[in-house]
């Protein structure tokens, strides 16, 4: 780990939790004050990502406290350091689950810092530069970030949709990109939720014929409203057969436990099924649907920086971004037990700027 290249600070306004069984609340926090290559950003909106409950509440692995999340982060640059030159004060920037990696592994060179050893996320890990502290996330009124983790977004997109892009966004456009999916591609999408629906809107932009896999009858006509041309009820056996074989690539968002083996049967000779969705038990698969039909199976994460962008830029060409639903800091909590339950379609995403009224 390099040395710390800042260490003087200013005061932040957040939203956080001082502890794995603490509501979300108001905090004073402190960002380390602009370094030459560094990009102060006032935050304008935040989204949700289930990641964040679960970070919250230590579900997957010690959390250190404050924890303040978010990493789906949208907003004007209003400092720069010297050294930038990617940015100016005004644009409208994104930062998304990283915020730093060490720049020299083969995963750096090759652009995919998400897989870089040294990576640091956008929150809860050892801060480079506050010796002692760790990254705070989004939930907040404004972030500094190496001008290196940060990217543009296209002016066209609405501000107050735009910002689940820099997860849910590109942790769907990343697999369909990597698979080349074109026009004609048959793509299957296993759940309609946050990522769902953004794996929806963009393979259908991309050209692909969409089917929606579902539990859920009552999400057929949502899923039609979003771009899928036939949705499955996974439930009815009859459906599933009259589907086997059609499919060129499935990506599958779904975090529970689920039968994996019928989405198999629903691929092509050479198919693909790819989870992004994470499960906390293991699936159960069976090796002969794979091996006789030359099948593979993989997964995927968010992307580099440069897919990153990537993706922004062509959400901007196709005026895509996610359906959301905006909310003041003081539903953040209301928001969480709301998203356990599914009620939301598809995103929320928080109005930063209702923290002025907190002090």
């Amino acid at each position: 780990m390099s040395a710390p290249t800042a260490t003087a600070t200013y005061e932040a306004k957040a939203w956080g939790a001082t502890s794995a069984t603490a509501p979300l609340e108001f905090l004073k926090i402190q960002r380390r004050v602009p370094g030459a290559t560094d990009v102060k950003i006032n935050v304008e909106y935040t989204g949700i990502c289930h990641s964040d409950y679960h970070t919250v509440k230590g579900d997957w692995g010690p959390t250190p406290y404050p924890c303040v999340p978010g990493h789906e982060i949208v907003g004007t640059v209003t400092e720069v350091g010297s050294g930038v030159t990617k940015f100016k004060v005004g644009d409208f920037v994104g930062v998304g689950c990283l915020v730093d990696s060490c720049r020299t592994c083969d995963e750096c060179h090759s652009g995919t810092e998400q897989f870089c050893p040294s990576m640091t996320l956008s929150y809860g890990a050892p801060d480079k530069h506050i010796p002692g502290a760790h990254t705070l996330g989004g939930y907040s009124s404004s972030v500094v970030v190496e001008q290196g983790f940060v990217v543009s977004i296209p002016t066209t997109l609405d501000r107050k949709a735009v910002a689940p892009l820099l997860c849910a966004g590109i942790t769907t456009y990343s697999p369909l990109r990597r698979e080349n999916v074109t026009t004609g591609t048959k793509v299957g999408v296993v759940g309609l939720g946050g990522l769902g629906h953004m794996a929806i809107k963009l393979a259908k932009a991309m050209g692909a014929e969409v089917t929606m896999i579902t539990t859920s009858v009552h999400k057929a006509a949502d899923a039609e409203r979003l771009g899928a041309s036939r949705v499955i009820l996974s439930k009815e056996p009859e459906q599933l057969k009259a589907a086997a074989g059609t499919l060129d690539l499935i990506i599958d968002t779904v975090s529970a436990e689920h039968d994996v083996n019928s989405l198999i049967a629903l691929l092509k000779f050479r198919g693909k099924l790819c989870f992004v969705g994470a499960p906390p038990t293991p699936h159960s698969i069976g090796a002969f649907p794979l091996v006789l039909g030359n099948k593979s199976i993989f997964g995927s994460a968010i992307g580099g920086l440069a897919e990153t962008q990537e993706m922004l830029d062509f959400c901007g060409e196709h005026n895509i971004v996610s359906d959301a639903e905006v909310i003041s800091v003081d539903d953040i909590n209301e928001a969480y037990e709301r998203m356990l339950k599914s009620d939301v379609k598809y995103r929320f995403v928080i109005d930063m700027t209702s923290l002025k009224k907190h002090e």
